[in-house]
């Protein structure tokens, strides 16, 4: 208990060194096709973001040749910007993501990611720039943000390694907006990769591939030494200015003989490069050899010393070499943060959301001061998953040594029999598209998704329903003493250490 505590206190730390560039910490993992037990490549994270999040399909779509899309940020930024309107490309992938509704003045919907047709995995996680570099972001800056990044890279990668070279090429042609530094981790079922975008106004941009035989942790986002010929290296790459603006800045000298290290050079240096959060998990990974598997990702995920109310939902990607057919390519996805919420199986061939997993009022930007749109008045009357389990959420983290082992209990055992026929689903869908029955294939696993997420709600709801009425009886609802409702940096979790009973 001692060193959980201590553990848990250390995290926290790190959060508030890192508070004064972003408030949150969205995380991704990667594990190489060497360290898992079957050979796949696993990805998986969740993006932190004081807003509501959905589940969105997002269909192929051919556009027109003069098309735009708008991007950047507004005024209301912490860093001011100006949108502008960029080229589109002729046609555009499909692809699944959670999208959010709000964050510092970033025009909704967000995203940090999700997975595509081709097989490309993306998240989006944070990653500060030394405060040198924040202090010469240009007003208004311009160019795409994280999230236009994001979504552009789901629409048009086909491998991880042309993620970071569309990343890259927009950065270069079109310039980039920032929060204050931010990372992605791209990952195919062949390789992954981390890329660093930086504040400052300069293009600044690097990114190191990740191999088969790695695992890596971005919390946040990092990157250590990289070669001075690292544009020649297929390990590495970066905008052409990476090193020569350092020097020119005096942060770095290519005389000294020492390595250029990205995080030394350009990342806070008020952090380290690798969390305490960071080695534990990336040991505890890196320990199981090469069994890894996707239960173990999703206990990853799950984990409360990040997994808390800062969640706004969890994702976990298996990519293997299968490719009979983009359609059968599926996305783990938890409605909310994971450590009280299943992951349930979103297949690329589904077409449809459920309303309970679509958009609504709780926690979307304007919600306070609008009515409802009557276009959405009858989704919004359906139950909202998000809240369902965010409501699970505080009554287990309430009293967390009582609750949470049960509620982790459930989830896997639900978890574990959705894992155990994922084979029969993919060979029932194949066969129907290997029949020309593309239709009744995507009908398949439209339906098949549907039903397993409206499972999981009423678990979610099952659980809710026992452990508010033990809540009451064992313990009473406890009164806040305070009369904020909104916190001012301090948020839940269901670490046990902070049991209140």
């Amino acid at each position: 208990m001692v060193k959980r505590l201590l553990f848990a206190f250390a995290c926290f730390v790190t959060l508030l060194i890192v508070s004064a560039t972003t408030a949150y910490a969205s995380y991704g993992i990667y594990v190489g096709s060497e360290r898992t037990a079957d050979g796949s490549v696993l990805i998986g994270g969740t993006g932190d973001e004081v807003s509501s999040h959905w589940l969105k399909i997002e269909p192929r779509q051919k556009h027109g040749p003069d098309e735009t899309i708008e991007v950047g940020v507004t005024g209301e930024a912490t860093f001011p910007g100006e949108l502008i309107e960029i080229p589109q490309v002729e046609e555009t992938a499909k692809y699944i993501s959670m999208d959010y509704s709000d964050y510092e003045g970033f025009p909704a919907p967000l995203t940090n990611g999700g997975l595509n047709e081709h097989g490309v995995a993306g998240r989006d996680i944070w990653s500060p720039s030394r405060q040198a570099l924040i202090d010469m972001t240009p007003e208004p800056q311009r160019g795409p943000n994280y999230s236009d990044l994001s979504r552009i890279a789901m629409e048009r990668a086909t491998t991880s390694r042309e993620a970071v070279e569309i990343i890259g090429d927009l950065m270069d042609e079109h310039g980039y907006s920032t929060y204050g530094g931010n990372s992605h981790m791209f990952a195919d079922n062949e390789e992954g990769w981390v890329v660093i975008n930086f504040a400052g106004g300069e293009g600044l941009w690097v990114a190191e591939r990740l191999g088969a035989d790695e695992v890596r942790m971005s919390y946040p986002g990092y990157i250590g030494d990289i070669p001075e010929d690292y544009q020649d290296d297929p390990d590495f790459m970066g905008s052409d200015n990476l090193i020569s603006f350092a020097e020119e800045q005096g942060w770095y000298d290519s005389d000294s003989g020492e390595p250029f290290n990205v995080h030394e050079v350009y990342g806070d240096q008020d952090a380290p490069m690798r969390s305490e959060t960071v080695e534990e998990i990336e040991g505890r990974l890196t320990d199981m050899g090469s069994e890894v598997t996707v239960n173990d990702m999703m206990a990853t995920v799950r984990d409360p010393i990040v997994s808390s109310d800062t969640n706004g939902y969890g994702q976990v990607a298996r990519l293997t070499g299968d490719r009979r057919h983009d359609d059968l390519a599926n996305l783990w996805v938890a409605p909310t943060g994971s450590v009280t919420a299943p992951f349930i199986p979103w297949y690329i061939g589904a077409t449809e959301v459920p309303p309970e997993f679509g958009e609504h009022r709780y926690m979307t930007k304007g919600a306070a001061s609008n009515f409802l749109n009557p276009d959405y008045q009858s989704q919004e009357a359906t139950e909202f998953a998000g809240r369902t389990f965010k409501r699970l959420m505080y009554h287990t983290c309430e009293h967390p040594d009582k609750f949470l082992p049960e509620v982790n209990e459930a989830l896997e055992a639900f978890e574990e029999d959705m894992l155990d026929e994922q084979q029969s689903v993919r060979d029932t869908a194949y066969a129907l598209y290997n029949a020309g029955q593309e239709d009744l294939a995507q009908e398949y696993l439209t339906t098949y998704s549907t039903e397993r997420a409206m499972e999981g709600l009423e678990l979610g709801q099952a659980l809710l329903g026992s452990i508010e009425a033990r809540t009451e009886v064992l313990y009473g609802i406890r009164e806040p003493e305070g009369d904020q409702i909104n916190s001012d940096g301090e948020t839940i979790d269901c670490n046990p250490a902070e049991d209140s009973e």
